[in-house]
This record gives structure tokens, sequence and C-alpha cells, in this order.
């Protein structure tokens, strides 16, 4: 669609000549001779350029009256009685760009192509705003358990102060996605959202990633370098798995916290920073301060909000909701032809435990949609992990989580089996059964009786 520019000039022949230019560049044109004429056709405008000499309503009314109808229109103003104080006033207003007359017509198109671009590029940007904020919006973040529930009221309150918040809960039930929610809620959501993933920055390495570094502050520092809280300034900083921070970072994080200041890596200049902390941690904070791992000064700093996710196995009622929410997300992605769940597959989701949360259930139903050849997701489409964790069950004294006795036993004459290299009369008695007992319980697994 070729776009529209809107030209307001009360000179007939200079509005003939500016509309010949800008059609020969392929845009489409609107005329005015007046503010009150250009008002009416302001609506369809993709830029619009105006003198601020005019009849009646001069250019700078009506460039009021054109901001308080669309924010996002791009205006050029020109004039030949231009000076320094009506091009500020202009701009103050809202004017993307001033032209003094007499201009070239090469010029004239160079700042409209300029506007124009800009034009296209805020509105890109609005847009991925837009998608991000559908994505943290509570409608995709999905709860429907009374716990859930309570954790959005929560963030819906806390999102537009700055204090300071603390995610607590077991890998894979969601704090990522619940910070970027607090950070897409806030009157932040415009600014930066940095992930600082505490575990994954060596320790040597921390100080430096964290608060940057200048030049020759250490072999191989050829160039000053901003860190994350650099990065997050006048935003959101997220410090994923702040348990793992070791105790030589966590007193200039307390700094940071305290005193809203630090210092670079090789720099003795005090930098300030506007940077709201949410910090998330799958450890039990009050046992590292027990053992002494954790400062109890920075944990009361971080705990101003605390926010506890529980497990999913927890809150089960969740289980269906999700699995249909992974179900559409991810069977145009894998290109499955799965477009439901049956009851009985629901059923099988909601017997498991599920020690990996939200995150295993995401990809259990992922490698379902792969290896699904139906349009339905049944029971025997879901295939959940048991054997690795039954494995570990006598280090843990118990079942481990998410197997249950059947799936454990299973698990243990699989392993017989394999250490008797088949031969079942041995693997009996490296259970303490008779043959007959591990037949019987051979053919209640589905397994051919085969072999000594």
């Amino acid at each position: 669609m070729k776009q529209r520019i809107l030209v307001v000039e009360d000179e007939a022949k200079l509005r003939r000549v500016i509309e010949l230019q800008l059609q020969s560049a392929g845009y489409e044109t609107d005329l005015a001779g007046t503010a009150e004429e250009a008002i009416r056709m302001a609506d369809r405008a993709h830029l619009i350029l105006t003198d601020l000499r005019l009849p009646g309503m001069d250019g700078l009314e009506l460039l009021r009256l054109l901001r308080r109808q669309d924010e996002q229109v791009p205006v050029i103003v020109m004039t030949a009685f231009g000076t320094v104080e009506i091009a500020v006033e202009a701009m103050k207003l809202g004017a993307t760009d001033f032209l003094p007359k007499p201009f070239s017509l090469d010029h004239l198109l160079t700042v409209v192509q300029k506007a124009l671009e800009a034009r296209a590029l805020r509105d890109e940007n609005r847009t991925l705003r837009e998608e991000l904020g559908r994505r943290y919006a509570f409608d995709n973040i999905v709860g429907r358990s009374p716990a859930m529930q309570e954790i959005f009221a929560t963030i819906l309150r806390v999102a537009p102060t700055r204090a300071t918040v603390l995610l607590a809960g077991e890998s894979g039930v969601g704090k990522d996605l619940i910070a970027r929610a607090i950070h897409h809620h806030s009157p932040r959501r415009d600014r930066p959202f940095v992930k600082i993933n505490c575990t994954a920055i060596p320790e040597n390495l921390m100080e430096s990633e964290l608060f940057g570094f200048e030049k020759g502050a250490f072999t191989g520092a050829i160039a000053a370098k901003p860190g994350k809280f650099e990065q997050a300034d006048t935003g959101t900083a997220f410090l994923d798995e702040i348990g793992d921070v070791p105790g030589s970072i966590q007193v200039k994080l307390l700094r940071v916290l305290q005193e809203r200041e630090f210092e670079r890596l090789g720099s003795n200049k005090t930098r300030q920073i506007d940077v709201r902390i949410v910090a998330a941690t799958n450890r039990d904070l009050r046992a590292a301060l027990e053992e002494g791992t954790f400062r109890e000064d920075l944990y009361y700093r971080l705990n101003v909000v605390p926010i506890i996710i529980p497990p999913l196995r927890e809150r089960k009622e969740d289980i269906p909701f999700l699995a249909e929410h992974f179900m559409r997300k991810l069977a145009r992605e894998s290109g499955s032809t799965a477009n439901s769940i049956s009851d009985e597959a629901i059923q099988k989701l909601l017997q498991y435990s599920w020690p990996g949360n939200v995150r295993e259930l995401e990809n259990v139903i992922e490698r379902s949609l792969v290896l699904c050849s139906g349009t339905t997701l049944g029971a025997d489409d879901i295939r959940l992990e048991t054997g690795a964790r039954a494995a570990k069950a006598i280090a843990n004294g118990f079942l481990p989580d998410g197997v249950t006795l059947e799936e454990y036993e299973q698990a243990i004459i699989r392993e017989a089996l394999k250490r008797a290299n088949g031969n079942k009369s041995q693997a009996a008695r490296l259970l303490g059964l008779t043959r007959n007992a591990l037949r019987y319980r051979l053919s209640q697994m589905g397994l051919e009786d085969k072999g000594a």
C-alpha cells in the first residue's frame, strides 16, 4: 500500500510543486490550504507536512490538535518565518522535523523518507511490545488453581511498585515466566529486562559480568564494557538462581540493593543505577543462612515480597489446561497431525507427580506429539520417563518423585535381567524370587518368557 502524505500549504503554487515531487517519488497526496481543511483529512495520512503560517488557525495550533487525535503520525513543519524559538516550540508539541523555507525538493524527500522510516520502526517496536505483553499476560500463564490465582493477584499488586521480589520454587515451575510477567505489568515494561543466570557465570567472571570493567582491568580487557546491571538500567534485572552467588559477590549485590550504586572492575568511579530487582531460587535460602553460605542481610533485602510458586504435583487441577495449552502451542511448531488429547491421556498425566514440573510436562507433550501418528494424543502416546529415577530410589531410601510402586518394581526387574544377561533363573535369585514368580511378573509386564 502506498503511503499517503497530507500537504498543508496556503500558497497554491508551492502546494502543487510539493505534490508533484511527492507523487514522482511514489507517494499519494492529499492537499489542504487551511488548518481547518487539514483536520478533516488527517485521519488517513501516514505523514503530515504543514506550513506554520496559515490563514485562520496557525500551524502550531494545528499541531496541537493533530497530536490529540493521533500521537503516532509524523508531522513535519515548514515556514519561511522560522526562528529557533518557533522550531523549539514545534518540536515540544511533537513535530518530527523542521524545514525552514526555502528548501530543496531533494532535501524535502530526504526528510520525509527519514520520518516515515522512523514511524515504521516505532510501529514495529510497538507491535513487538504488544506481542510480548500478550505472551506474558495472565491468559498465557496457565493457572486455574487457587494457588496460581493468588500469585496472579500478588503480581498485580507488586508490579506497579519498585519493590524487590524473591521467587521461590522447584526447577521448572515457571519462575522465569512469572519474573517477566512482573516486568511486563510494570511501568518499566518498555525498558530493558535483563536475565542473569547466576549458575551459568563462572565465579572468576561474575564480578566483571555483573558490574562491567574498565580497559586494562585485567589481561585481555582491551576496551571498557558495561555489565548486566548497566544494561538493565531503568528496567528490571532478573537474578536467576540467586542462591548460587558466591559470598564475595553477595556483598556487592547488597550494595546495589541498598544504595543503587556500584563500581566497574578496575574503576574507582561510583555509578548510580535505577534498576528493579527480581530474584529467583530453587534452594532453601533459610537453610543456606544456617549453613553460612548466604548472607542474612542480603536475604532480607531480597525477601521484600516473597512469592512461592508451588510444584505442579500440588496443583494438579492445572495439568489439563497446561496440556491443552502446550498442545496448541507445540502442534504447529512440530508439524504434528494431532489436534486433541484424550481423557485417558489426561488421566495418565494426572497420575504422574511431575518432578520436573511444568517444564517436564511441556517436554512430554512435545515428545508425544512428535511420536504420535494420529489426530488425537492417546494414553499410549504419552511417554513418561520413570526408569532413570527408579534406579536412584535405593539411594534416596524411598520411591523417587513421579514413580509409582509398580513402575519401580518393573525397573528393578529389568535391572536384574540386565545384570543376569537375560538369564531368568539368575535374575530370580538376585531378586529373591522363585523362577515361577519372576515369570508371572514378566507376563504381567507383557514381556515374553524366553530363555533360561
